[in-house]
């Protein structure tokens, strides 16, 4: 990163389970505008999280029964790989909205 031009419109998002590995340089003052540290949930966090992926998992795959088949026994390769959980996706059934990483443009 060291030695670029300043450009605009660019967000570099980042996730780790092993902070301290993260080479120090990357921290440094300056190098990105936010950093910020979602800690482990607690013992309730932990499955109103687990309760948010079933959710959003159930409700990716409502969207596409209009294309599976229930009176087979598999769902077609091609139909699982496009289906994904997304912010849309895992908004619905929280019913309200999830905070989004917000990076200075």
């Amino acid at each position: 990163m060291d030695g670029l031009k300043s450009r605009a419109h660019v967000i570099v998002m980042g996730a780790t389970n092993r902070p301290n590995n993260i080479d120090p340089a990357l921290r440094r003052f300056g190098k990105f505008d936010r950093e910020i540290d979602i800690g482990v949930p607690d013992e309730i966090g932990r499955p109103r999280l687990a309760a948010l992926c079933t959710e959003s998992a159930l409700q990716c795959i409502i969207e596409k029964m209009d294309v599976i088949d229930l009176e087979d026994d598999s769902i077609d390769a091609e139909i699982l790989n496009s289906m994904a959980v997304t912010m849309n996706t895992s908004r619905q059934p929280l019913g309200q909205a999830i905070p989004l990483l917000c990076v200075k443009q």
